[in-house]
Protein backbone atom coordinates (compact mmCIF):
# COMPACT_ATOMS: atom_id res chain seq x y z
CA UNK A 1 0.00 0.00 0.00
CA UNK A 2 1.31 3.17 -0.67
CA UNK A 3 2.28 5.57 2.10
CA UNK A 4 -0.06 8.79 2.47
CA UNK A 5 1.69 12.29 2.95
CA UNK A 6 -0.03 15.10 5.24
CA UNK A 7 1.67 17.54 4.78
CA UNK A 8 0.95 20.73 6.24
CA UNK A 9 -0.65 23.35 3.82
CA UNK A 10 2.29 26.03 4.83
CA UNK A 11 4.85 23.58 4.56
CA UNK A 12 3.92 22.86 1.16
CA UNK A 13 2.68 26.39 0.12
CA UNK A 14 6.74 27.17 0.52
CA UNK A 15 7.69 25.35 -2.57
CA UNK A 16 7.49 26.92 -5.89
CA UNK A 17 5.96 24.25 -8.04
CA UNK A 18 3.05 23.19 -5.06
CA UNK A 19 2.64 26.76 -4.60
CA UNK A 20 1.86 26.84 -8.64
CA UNK A 21 -0.25 23.87 -8.51
CA UNK A 22 -2.34 25.23 -4.98
CA UNK A 23 -3.08 28.59 -6.75
CA UNK A 24 -3.97 26.93 -10.42
CA UNK A 25 -6.68 24.63 -8.33
CA UNK A 26 -7.91 27.69 -6.26
CA UNK A 27 -8.55 29.71 -9.41
CA UNK A 28 -10.04 26.88 -10.91
CA UNK A 29 -11.86 26.17 -7.41
CA UNK A 30 -13.27 29.56 -7.87
CA UNK A 31 -14.34 29.43 -11.24
CA UNK A 32 -16.14 26.22 -10.79
CA UNK A 33 -18.03 27.83 -7.47
CA UNK A 34 -19.01 30.02 -9.55
CA UNK A 35 -20.69 28.19 -12.51
CA UNK A 36 -22.35 25.40 -10.10
CA UNK A 37 -24.49 28.00 -8.55
CA UNK A 38 -24.22 31.43 -7.28
CA UNK A 39 -25.47 31.42 -3.40
CA UNK A 40 -24.85 33.62 -0.39
CA UNK A 41 -22.06 32.86 1.78
CA UNK A 42 -24.89 32.37 4.82
CA UNK A 43 -27.13 29.92 2.48
CA UNK A 44 -27.13 26.41 3.46
CA UNK A 45 -29.39 25.72 -0.20
CA UNK A 46 -28.84 21.99 -0.42
CA UNK A 47 -27.48 18.64 1.07
CA UNK A 48 -24.72 19.11 3.78
CA UNK A 49 -24.38 22.85 3.19
CA UNK A 50 -22.93 25.22 -0.30
CA UNK A 51 -20.61 22.32 -1.06
CA UNK A 52 -22.03 19.23 -0.06
CA UNK A 53 -18.83 19.28 2.48
CA UNK A 54 -20.73 19.42 5.93
CA UNK A 55 -18.18 22.96 6.55
CA UNK A 56 -20.17 26.27 8.10
CA UNK A 57 -18.21 29.39 7.36
CA UNK A 58 -20.11 31.93 9.13
CA UNK A 59 -18.11 34.58 11.53
CA UNK A 60 -19.41 35.87 15.01
CA UNK A 61 -21.20 32.77 16.34
CA UNK A 62 -21.56 31.57 19.62
CA UNK A 63 -18.75 28.93 21.32
CA UNK A 64 -20.37 28.13 23.90
CA UNK A 65 -23.92 28.27 25.31
CA UNK A 66 -25.32 29.71 28.41
CA UNK A 67 -27.85 27.20 29.00
CA UNK A 68 -28.36 23.58 28.83
CA UNK A 69 -31.32 24.41 26.69
CA UNK A 70 -31.26 26.12 23.70
CA UNK A 71 -34.62 29.11 23.25
CA UNK A 72 -36.01 28.90 19.67
CA UNK A 73 -36.27 31.83 17.69
CA UNK A 74 -39.60 30.78 16.27
CA UNK A 75 -41.42 27.21 15.72
CA UNK A 76 -43.06 25.61 13.11
CA UNK A 77 -45.38 22.33 12.63
CA UNK A 78 -43.95 19.97 10.21
CA UNK A 79 -45.16 16.53 9.98
CA UNK A 80 -42.89 13.15 10.04
CA UNK A 81 -39.99 13.18 7.60
CA UNK A 82 -36.13 12.27 7.69
CA UNK A 83 -35.57 15.10 4.66
CA UNK A 84 -32.91 17.90 6.50
CA UNK A 85 -34.20 21.21 5.86
CA UNK A 86 -32.37 23.52 3.30
CA UNK A 87 -31.84 27.09 3.44
CA UNK A 88 -31.28 29.86 0.60
CA UNK A 89 -32.40 33.52 0.05
CA UNK A 90 -34.26 34.48 3.23
CA UNK A 91 -36.81 31.01 2.80
CA UNK A 92 -36.27 27.12 4.31
CA UNK A 93 -37.37 23.95 2.48
CA UNK A 94 -37.78 20.78 3.99
CA UNK A 95 -40.39 18.19 3.30
CA UNK A 96 -43.10 15.61 4.93
CA UNK A 97 -45.06 13.16 5.28
CA UNK A 98 -49.14 13.59 4.93
CA UNK A 99 -51.05 11.02 6.21
CA UNK A 100 -54.80 11.96 5.21
CA UNK A 101 -54.71 11.00 2.33
CA UNK A 102 -51.40 9.11 1.79
CA UNK A 103 -48.89 11.94 0.06
CA UNK A 104 -46.02 13.99 0.17
CA UNK A 105 -45.31 17.88 0.78
CA UNK A 106 -42.44 20.40 -0.40
CA UNK A 107 -42.75 23.22 2.69
CA UNK A 108 -41.17 26.61 2.20
CA UNK A 109 -41.15 29.09 5.03
CA UNK A 110 -39.85 32.06 6.08
CA UNK A 111 -36.60 31.95 7.31
CA UNK A 112 -36.58 35.10 10.10
CA UNK A 113 -40.65 34.03 11.09
CA UNK A 114 -40.94 30.40 10.59
CA UNK A 115 -44.62 31.28 8.54
CA UNK A 116 -45.38 29.64 5.85
CA UNK A 117 -45.12 30.99 1.94
CA UNK A 118 -45.81 28.09 0.40
CA UNK A 119 -46.98 24.09 0.42
CA UNK A 120 -47.17 21.66 -2.60
CA UNK A 121 -48.62 18.33 -1.73
CA UNK A 122 -49.32 15.45 -3.91
CA UNK A 123 -50.37 11.89 -3.57
CA UNK A 124 -47.92 8.88 -3.10
CA UNK A 125 -48.30 5.96 -1.50
CA UNK A 126 -45.04 4.38 0.83
CA UNK A 127 -46.06 0.54 -0.70
CA UNK A 128 -43.93 -1.89 1.03
CA UNK A 129 -41.67 0.66 2.49
CA UNK A 130 -39.57 0.02 5.51
CA UNK A 131 -39.61 2.94 7.80
CA UNK A 132 -42.32 4.34 6.19
CA UNK A 133 -41.71 7.75 8.13
CA UNK A 134 -41.12 10.49 5.55
CA UNK A 135 -39.63 11.60 2.74
CA UNK A 136 -35.48 11.27 2.93
CA UNK A 137 -33.78 13.29 0.61
CA UNK A 138 -33.19 17.28 1.30
CA UNK A 139 -34.50 20.02 -0.82
CA UNK A 140 -31.99 21.51 -3.06
CA UNK A 141 -32.23 25.41 -4.50
CA UNK A 142 -30.03 26.42 -7.10
CA UNK A 143 -30.76 29.54 -9.41
CA UNK A 144 -34.12 30.66 -8.08
CA UNK A 145 -35.59 26.68 -8.67
CA UNK A 146 -35.96 24.01 -5.70
CA UNK A 147 -35.66 20.42 -6.35
CA UNK A 148 -37.47 17.72 -4.48
CA UNK A 149 -37.13 14.00 -4.62
CA UNK A 150 -39.57 11.56 -2.68
CA UNK A 151 -39.54 8.53 -0.77
CA UNK A 152 -41.02 6.60 -3.54
CA UNK A 153 -39.48 8.66 -6.75
CA UNK A 154 -41.41 11.83 -7.44
CA UNK A 155 -39.11 14.31 -9.16
CA UNK A 156 -40.24 17.95 -8.71
CA UNK A 157 -39.08 21.05 -10.42
CA UNK A 158 -40.29 24.51 -8.40
CA UNK A 159 -40.06 28.31 -8.31
CA UNK A 160 -38.34 28.21 -4.83
CA UNK A 161 -40.28 31.54 -4.42
CA UNK A 162 -43.63 30.82 -5.48
CA UNK A 163 -44.00 26.84 -5.42
CA UNK A 164 -45.36 27.04 -8.88
CA UNK A 165 -44.51 23.44 -10.22
CA UNK A 166 -42.14 23.94 -13.10
CA UNK A 167 -42.42 20.25 -14.21
CA UNK A 168 -42.49 16.56 -12.33
CA UNK A 169 -41.73 13.43 -12.98
CA UNK A 170 -42.64 9.77 -11.51
CA UNK A 171 -39.37 7.99 -11.60
CA UNK A 172 -40.43 4.78 -10.38
CA UNK A 173 -43.04 4.68 -13.08
CA UNK A 174 -40.99 6.13 -15.93
CA UNK A 175 -37.88 4.60 -14.80
CA UNK A 176 -38.98 0.72 -13.53
CA UNK A 177 -36.41 1.66 -10.36
CA UNK A 178 -34.71 -0.66 -8.89
CA UNK A 179 -36.09 0.57 -5.32
CA UNK A 180 -34.32 -0.31 -2.47
CA UNK A 181 -36.27 -1.73 0.72
CA UNK A 182 -35.63 2.11 2.40
CA UNK A 183 -36.71 3.88 -0.68
CA UNK A 184 -35.35 6.53 -2.65
CA UNK A 185 -33.01 8.97 -0.55
CA UNK A 186 -29.98 10.83 -2.48
CA UNK A 187 -30.58 14.53 -2.38
CA UNK A 188 -30.95 16.02 -6.50
CA UNK A 189 -27.55 18.01 -7.48
CA UNK A 190 -27.74 21.12 -9.76
CA UNK A 191 -25.25 20.98 -12.12
CA UNK A 192 -24.91 24.03 -14.94
CA UNK A 193 -28.18 23.29 -16.70
CA UNK A 194 -28.49 20.24 -14.76
CA UNK A 195 -30.25 18.54 -12.35
CA UNK A 196 -28.47 15.09 -11.16
CA UNK A 197 -30.35 12.19 -9.24
CA UNK A 198 -28.96 9.06 -7.98
CA UNK A 199 -32.17 6.98 -7.71
CA UNK A 200 -32.00 3.87 -9.74
CA UNK A 201 -33.38 3.37 -13.05
CA UNK A 202 -33.29 0.12 -14.86
CA UNK A 203 -31.47 -0.31 -18.06
CA UNK A 204 -28.06 1.91 -17.56
CA UNK A 205 -30.21 4.72 -15.56
CA UNK A 206 -29.41 4.32 -12.25
CA UNK A 207 -27.62 8.01 -12.59
CA UNK A 208 -29.42 10.33 -14.45
CA UNK A 209 -29.22 14.07 -15.50
CA UNK A 210 -32.43 16.20 -15.80
CA UNK A 211 -32.78 19.69 -18.61
CA UNK A 212 -33.83 22.15 -15.27
CA UNK A 213 -35.94 23.98 -18.02
CA UNK A 214 -37.93 21.05 -19.24
CA UNK A 215 -36.85 18.24 -17.28
CA UNK A 216 -36.35 16.18 -20.15
CA UNK A 217 -33.32 13.65 -20.11
CA UNK A 218 -29.82 14.71 -21.02
CA UNK A 219 -28.00 11.69 -20.17
CA UNK A 220 -28.06 8.61 -18.26
CA UNK A 221 -25.41 6.21 -16.52
CA UNK A 222 -24.17 3.35 -14.71
CA UNK A 223 -25.76 -0.23 -14.18
CA UNK A 224 -26.04 -1.14 -11.21
CA UNK A 225 -28.45 -1.40 -8.12
CA UNK A 226 -28.33 2.38 -6.48
CA UNK A 227 -27.24 3.38 -2.32
CA UNK A 228 -29.26 5.70 -0.22
CA UNK A 229 -25.69 8.26 -0.57
CA UNK A 230 -26.09 11.53 -2.37
CA UNK A 231 -23.55 12.25 -4.70
CA UNK A 232 -20.52 15.02 -4.56
CA UNK A 233 -19.00 17.17 -6.80
CA UNK A 234 -14.91 16.80 -6.95
CA UNK A 235 -12.37 18.18 -8.96
CA UNK A 236 -9.47 15.89 -10.43
CA UNK A 237 -7.06 16.37 -13.02
CA UNK A 238 -8.42 19.78 -13.80
CA UNK A 239 -11.76 18.53 -14.17
CA UNK A 240 -15.00 18.56 -12.40
CA UNK A 241 -15.75 15.07 -11.65
CA UNK A 242 -19.24 13.78 -9.99
CA UNK A 243 -18.78 10.99 -7.53
CA UNK A 244 -21.83 8.74 -6.89
CA UNK A 245 -21.41 6.25 -4.43
CA UNK A 246 -24.03 2.69 -6.05
CA UNK A 247 -24.56 -0.67 -4.28
CA UNK A 248 -20.94 -2.20 -5.34
CA UNK A 249 -19.25 0.71 -6.86
CA UNK A 250 -17.62 4.42 -6.32
CA UNK A 251 -18.14 5.65 -10.12
CA UNK A 252 -16.65 9.05 -11.44
CA UNK A 253 -18.90 10.36 -13.70
CA UNK A 254 -18.84 13.31 -16.19
CA UNK A 255 -21.20 15.56 -14.69
CA UNK A 256 -22.15 17.25 -18.36
CA UNK A 257 -22.62 13.69 -20.26
CA UNK A 258 -22.64 10.89 -17.96
CA UNK A 259 -19.61 9.26 -19.02
CA UNK A 260 -17.64 7.12 -16.56
CA UNK A 261 -13.88 8.21 -16.23
CA UNK A 262 -13.34 5.16 -13.55
CA UNK A 263 -14.85 2.86 -10.86
CA UNK A 264 -13.63 1.01 -7.77
CA UNK A 265 -15.34 -1.46 -6.15
CA UNK A 266 -16.96 -1.39 -2.24
CA UNK A 267 -18.77 -4.60 -1.73
CA UNK A 268 -16.49 -6.88 -0.28
CA UNK A 269 -19.01 -9.53 -0.52
CA UNK A 270 -20.71 -11.06 -2.96
CA UNK A 271 -23.69 -11.41 -0.66
CA UNK A 272 -25.69 -9.39 2.43
CA UNK A 273 -27.47 -6.86 2.73
CA UNK A 274 -26.17 -3.16 1.78
CA UNK A 275 -26.55 -0.06 3.67
CA UNK A 276 -24.29 2.46 1.85
CA UNK A 277 -26.06 5.69 3.28
CA UNK A 278 -23.06 7.86 4.31
CA UNK A 279 -22.08 10.84 1.98
CA UNK A 280 -18.00 10.24 0.93
CA UNK A 281 -15.68 12.83 2.32
CA UNK A 282 -12.35 14.07 1.11
CA UNK A 283 -8.82 15.33 2.43
CA UNK A 284 -6.73 16.25 -0.37
CA UNK A 285 -6.42 13.12 -2.48
CA UNK A 286 -8.31 10.68 0.03
CA UNK A 287 -11.68 9.49 -0.36
CA UNK A 288 -13.09 7.75 2.30
CA UNK A 289 -16.29 6.20 2.80
CA UNK A 290 -18.71 4.11 5.56
CA UNK A 291 -21.17 1.72 5.84
CA UNK A 292 -23.11 -0.48 8.65
CA UNK A 293 -22.41 -3.99 6.91
CA UNK A 294 -19.33 -3.28 5.35
CA UNK A 295 -17.48 -0.66 7.58
CA UNK A 296 -14.94 1.76 6.32
CA UNK A 297 -12.61 1.94 3.13
CA UNK A 298 -9.84 4.30 1.90
CA UNK A 299 -9.55 5.62 -1.68
CA UNK A 300 -6.72 7.69 -3.35
CA UNK A 301 -8.02 9.68 -5.74
CA UNK A 302 -5.25 10.71 -7.94
CA UNK A 303 -4.77 14.18 -8.04
CA UNK A 304 -3.45 14.35 -11.71
CA UNK A 305 -4.93 11.43 -13.49
CA UNK A 306 -8.61 10.38 -13.75
CA UNK A 307 -7.59 6.72 -11.80
CA UNK A 308 -8.48 6.10 -8.35
CA UNK A 309 -7.53 2.57 -6.22
CA UNK A 310 -8.90 1.07 -2.81
CA UNK A 311 -5.97 1.63 -0.17
CA UNK A 312 -7.97 -0.16 2.75
CA UNK A 313 -10.92 -1.22 4.34
CA UNK A 314 -11.75 -2.30 8.26
CA UNK A 315 -15.17 -3.05 10.13
CA UNK A 316 -16.89 -5.54 8.19
CA UNK A 317 -19.44 -8.37 9.51
CA UNK A 318 -18.53 -9.56 12.67
CA UNK A 319 -15.84 -7.40 12.96
CA UNK A 320 -16.66 -5.42 16.52
CA UNK A 321 -12.98 -3.15 16.27
CA UNK A 322 -13.35 -2.10 13.04
CA UNK A 323 -14.03 1.50 13.79
CA UNK A 324 -16.55 3.98 11.87
CA UNK A 325 -19.52 1.72 10.27
CA UNK A 326 -22.69 3.66 10.89
CA UNK A 327 -25.79 3.12 9.71
CA UNK A 328 -27.12 6.68 8.17
CA UNK A 329 -24.56 9.52 9.24
CA UNK A 330 -21.38 10.76 7.51
CA UNK A 331 -17.97 11.15 9.05
CA UNK A 332 -16.29 14.22 9.43
CA UNK A 333 -12.41 13.65 7.57
CA UNK A 334 -9.36 16.38 8.63
CA UNK A 335 -6.32 16.42 9.50
CA UNK A 336 -5.30 13.05 8.11
CA UNK A 337 -7.84 11.41 10.84
CA UNK A 338 -11.56 10.75 10.31
CA UNK A 339 -14.38 11.01 13.11
CA UNK A 340 -17.58 9.15 13.57
CA UNK A 341 -19.57 6.73 15.47
CA UNK A 342 -19.32 3.20 15.07
CA UNK A 343 -22.84 0.87 15.06
CA UNK A 344 -22.67 0.68 18.61
CA UNK A 345 -22.95 4.16 19.25
CA UNK A 346 -18.90 4.33 20.17
CA UNK A 347 -17.74 8.15 18.67
CA UNK A 348 -14.18 7.12 17.03
CA UNK A 349 -11.20 8.78 15.90
CA UNK A 350 -9.14 6.73 12.76
CA UNK A 351 -5.39 7.05 11.49
CA UNK A 352 -6.64 7.76 7.74
CA UNK A 353 -3.09 6.50 6.93
CA UNK A 354 -4.00 2.68 8.21
CA UNK A 355 -7.93 2.50 9.15
CA UNK A 356 -6.52 1.89 12.78
CA UNK A 357 -8.59 3.21 16.20
CA UNK A 358 -7.26 6.25 17.86
CA UNK A 359 -9.55 6.75 20.59
CA UNK A 360 -13.06 5.79 21.47
CA UNK A 361 -15.50 7.93 23.24
CA UNK A 362 -18.80 7.36 24.87
CA UNK A 363 -19.68 11.01 25.36
CA UNK A 364 -21.24 12.21 22.03
CA UNK A 365 -24.32 9.91 21.42
CA UNK A 366 -26.52 8.06 23.95
CA UNK A 367 -25.15 4.14 23.41
CA UNK A 368 -26.93 1.57 21.39
CA UNK A 369 -27.21 0.58 17.95
CA UNK A 370 -28.16 3.07 15.00
CA UNK A 371 -26.71 5.60 17.00
CA UNK A 372 -26.56 8.67 14.96
CA UNK A 373 -24.75 12.55 14.70
CA UNK A 374 -24.26 14.72 12.40
CA UNK A 375 -21.01 16.74 12.12
CA UNK A 376 -20.38 20.01 10.82
CA UNK A 377 -16.68 21.70 11.25
CA UNK A 378 -17.00 25.32 11.46
CA UNK A 379 -13.47 26.96 11.68
CA UNK A 380 -11.87 24.78 14.55
CA UNK A 381 -14.85 23.89 16.45
CA UNK A 382 -16.78 20.76 15.49
CA UNK A 383 -20.70 20.81 15.55
CA UNK A 384 -22.21 17.89 16.34
CA UNK A 385 -25.99 17.14 16.77
CA UNK A 386 -26.82 13.77 18.22
CA UNK A 387 -29.69 11.90 17.62
CA UNK A 388 -30.71 12.70 21.07
CA UNK A 389 -31.69 16.30 19.96
CA UNK A 390 -28.35 17.69 21.60
CA UNK A 391 -26.30 20.36 20.05
CA UNK A 392 -22.83 20.17 20.82
CA UNK A 393 -19.67 22.15 20.45
CA UNK A 394 -16.41 20.45 20.46
CA UNK A 395 -12.56 20.04 19.81
CA UNK A 396 -12.12 16.89 17.66
CA UNK A 397 -8.25 15.74 17.52
CA UNK A 398 -5.75 12.43 17.39
CA UNK A 399 -5.55 13.71 21.01
CA UNK A 400 -8.92 13.15 22.16
CA UNK A 401 -12.73 14.43 22.28
CA UNK A 402 -13.07 17.74 24.02
CA UNK A 403 -16.57 18.59 24.46
CA UNK A 404 -16.74 22.56 25.18
CA UNK A 405 -20.45 23.26 25.69
CA UNK A 406 -23.89 20.97 24.85
CA UNK A 407 -27.44 21.93 25.11
CA UNK A 408 -30.89 20.79 24.17
CA UNK A 409 -31.82 21.87 20.83
CA UNK A 410 -35.16 20.06 20.00
CA UNK A 411 -36.43 16.43 21.58
CA UNK A 412 -36.57 13.62 19.70
CA UNK A 413 -40.13 12.55 18.69
CA UNK A 414 -39.50 9.03 16.47
CA UNK A 415 -39.27 5.81 18.29
CA UNK A 416 -37.02 3.57 16.89
CA UNK A 417 -36.19 0.50 19.17
CA UNK A 418 -36.47 1.39 22.87
CA UNK A 419 -35.91 5.11 22.41
CA UNK A 420 -36.67 8.61 20.61
CA UNK A 421 -34.14 9.43 18.12
CA UNK A 422 -33.88 13.07 15.78
CA UNK A 423 -32.17 11.10 13.00
CA UNK A 424 -32.77 14.41 9.99
CA UNK A 425 -29.64 16.75 9.20
CA UNK A 426 -29.99 20.15 10.82
CA UNK A 427 -28.91 23.34 7.97
CA UNK A 428 -26.81 26.10 9.03
CA UNK A 429 -27.34 29.54 8.01
CA UNK A 430 -27.93 33.01 8.70
CA UNK A 431 -26.33 32.90 11.65
CA UNK A 432 -28.66 30.40 12.50
CA UNK A 433 -29.14 26.34 13.46
CA UNK A 434 -32.65 24.75 11.75
CA UNK A 435 -33.61 21.28 12.78
CA UNK A 436 -36.85 19.49 12.63
CA UNK A 437 -38.72 15.96 14.09
CA UNK A 438 -41.60 14.68 13.41
CA UNK A 439 -43.64 17.38 14.56
CA UNK A 440 -42.20 20.91 14.20
CA UNK A 441 -38.91 22.31 12.64
CA UNK A 442 -37.10 24.88 15.00
CA UNK A 443 -34.84 28.04 14.44
CA UNK A 444 -32.17 29.31 16.96
CA UNK A 445 -30.07 32.26 16.47
CA UNK A 446 -26.27 31.25 17.04
CA UNK A 447 -24.88 34.53 16.94
CA UNK A 448 -22.63 35.62 19.68
CA UNK A 449 -24.30 39.09 19.33
CA UNK A 450 -28.10 37.81 20.12
CA UNK A 451 -26.72 35.15 22.45
CA UNK A 452 -24.75 37.94 24.84
CA UNK A 453 -28.44 39.92 25.36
Amino acid sequence: MDTMSWNHFNAAFRNPYARRTILIAAGFFIAWSCVIQPVRADDWPQWRGANRDGVWNEKRIVETFTSDTLTPRWKAPVGPGYSGPTVAAGRVYVMDRRLEPQGERIVCLDANSGKEIWVHSYDCDYKKLSYPLGPRASVTVSRKLAFALGAMGHLHCLDAATGKVLWKKDLGEAYNIQRLVWGVSPSPLAWKDSVIVHFGGADGACVVAFDVKTGEERWRSVDDRPSYSSPILIEQAEKVVLLCWTEKFIYALDPDIGKTHWRVPYALRERGARMNVATPVMEGEYLFVCSQYEGASMYKVFRNALKAEHLWSRGGPGDKNGGINPPICTALFKGGYVYGPNLEGEFCCLDAETGEIVWKSTQVTPPGRWSTVHLVQSKELTWIFNEAGELIIAELSPEGYHEISRAQLIQPTHKIARRKVCWAHPAYAGGCVFARNDQELVCVDLRDSIAEK
